[in-house]
């Protein structure tokens, strides 16, 4: 859905794309772009080099030498050329009266190079003279699945979209979208902005927190050039949807890389700790990290308290369980009388336990209906906020394998009572020696929305951010806001 009158509209829902510069034998923007224009969207060539042109045409998308003969208004372009033919194509794109454009096109300040800090200067001094929407440059642009605009030849073209990301690094932004699609879910808009000399992470996360198809916010971004102006943004965007926040260069070697890579400087790791806390932003280290995260916003209930009751298949699986979560910071609480009482009338204890962890692979034995009575049973318990329960690949493969069904019938039963139960649930399926297999039927849990984490530490972690980050109650703006102080362009 759109943002009326916002400066990003038109970018943001194309229905005009040009690609400036592309060249064979892979053609790989125009390629990227096909199913834009297979969706119904407008998609132009230009290009001046005669020997490309047959090559583009037999793509059948229509090439111009000019920009000026573009019969129409370009929503969106992106611009593949040499650094010191960019601030011609970027002339011509004003002239077009295109709304904005992603230059892929690196080479810029990030060099340190005399030449490509003289081209980023003139290219950011035009582009706001015009109010030009300049995405990058020394970046992949703009992701939009809906439309089937692609920064990625690999990247799914799909409606159901519901993150948004935002990323300086255009490996992570590719990366992030096919990972997240891997696991079930789709980005709503992605865009990977480089340098940003001219829109910066909160222009994009302003449009976000008012775009009512992304439910959840996720970036990477190792610096900003209005401190600010990104504290007030990040707040405003907290309040109204979760928002993921993964920071490069946290360390002293990792702030110097950036500065190379984007040509960010890195603020101190203390200011920038301190003002995710304020804006109740949510915290990640690495994109294994935030793809965790963004299970559980999109596949589980919001949780509302530390108590977790964890259900293991086996005695030495209810202890690990036990130690990651507590490691984590939550509790594994004793469960109320009654729940022990109940439990108590056809629990098998001789292998097994129901204390808080559970041990219950021989209480169940495969019966989705004792499944059922027991989880019916601890999610009535007071003292439990929540629930996280493993699914055993080295014990139950063989069985799925053999009665597929069998496999049919658990995941039914877990997405029923993940539905019905208002609080969050978790499923942990180790691969063990089964990782082949293990990744075959991942889709099958993903297709019913629930949560699945590879370990007990991934999972543990993954709910205590999202309970720490999302949770916490704002406070007043103080020095952290003014610390970061506003980079050089």
């Amino acid at each position: 859905m759109a943002v009326p009158g916002h400066k990003l509209d038109r970018m943001f829902n194309p229905e005009v794309v040009a690609v400036v510069g592309d060249k064979g034998p892979g053609y790989m923007w125009l390629r990227n772009n096909l199913p834009f224009k297979e969706k119904g969207g407008r998609l132009y060539s230009v290009q001046l080099d005669e020997k490309e042109i047959p090559g583009i045409e037999a793509l059948g998308i229509q090439n111009f030498k000019s920009m000026a003969d573009i019969p129409e208004p370009i929503d969106y372009a992106l611009v593949a050329v040499p650094r010191q033919v960019s601030p011609y194509v970027l002339k011509d794109l004003i002239a077009n009266k295109a709304n904005g454009a992603g230059f892929f096109t690196s080479g810029f300040a990030e060099t340190g190079e005399e030449l490509g800090v003289k081209l980023q200067t003139q290219l950011t001094e035009m582009a706001r003279e015009a109010s030009f929407n300049l995405v990058g440059p020394n970046c992949m642009g703009l992701y939009l699945p809906k439309v089937g605009v692609r920064f990625n030849a690999d990247a799914p073209v799909a409606d159901d979209g519901k993150i948004g990301f935002l990323s300086q690094s255009g490996t992570h932004g590719i990366m992030f979208s096919l990972v997240s699609a891997a696991n079930g879910m789709h980005v709503s808009r992605c865009a990977s902005f480089g340098n940003a000399v001219v829109l910066d992470v909160s222009d994009y996360l302003e449009y976000l927190m008012l775009d009512d198809e992304t439910e959840v916010i996720g970036m990477y971004v190792e610096g900003v050039k209005n401190g600010r102006r990104f504290f007030e943004t990040l707040r405003e965007a907290c309040k109204r949807k979760p928002v993921i926040v993964w920071k490069g260069g946290q360390t002293e070697a990792g702030a110097r890389a950036t500065m190379s890579h984007t040509g960010s400087l890195a603020a101190p790791q203390a200011v920038w700790d301190g003002m995710m806390r304020q804006c109740g932003a949510i915290t990640t280290n690495n994109l294994d990290e935030t793809i965790d995260v963004m299970k559980l916003l999109l596949n589980a209930k919001r949780p509302t308290g530390t108590g977790m009751a964890l259900l293991a298949q086996t005695g030495g699986q209810s202890v690990s369980i036990t130690d990651a979560f507590s490691k984590a910071g939550l509790r594994v609480p004793r469960f109320s009388d009654g729940t022990y009482t109940e439990l108590g009338e056809f629990f098998n204890i001789v292998g097994g336990s129901f204390q808080n962890p559970l041990d219950m692979a021989g209480t169940i034995q495969g019966s989705m209906d004792t499944l059922d009575r027991i989880l019916r049973i601890l999610d009535a318990d007071p003292n439990v906020d929540a629930m996280a329960m493993e699914l055993s690949a080295m014990f139950a493969a063989r069985q799925w394998k053999g009665k597929p069904e069998t496999l049919d019938k658990t995941i039914e039963e877990i997405a029923l009572h993940k539905e019905r139960s208002k609080k969050p649930f978790l499923v942990i399926l180790h691969p063990a020696h089964e990782a082949e297999y293990v990744a075959s039927i991942q889709p099958k849990f993903h297709a019913a929305n629930i949560p699945l984490f590879q370990s007990f530490e991934r999972a543990a972690a993954a709910f205590a951010r999202v309970l720490g980050g999302g949770g916490r109650a704002r406070t007043r703006t103080g020095v952290v806001g003014l610390a970061l102080e506003t980079q050089p362009r």
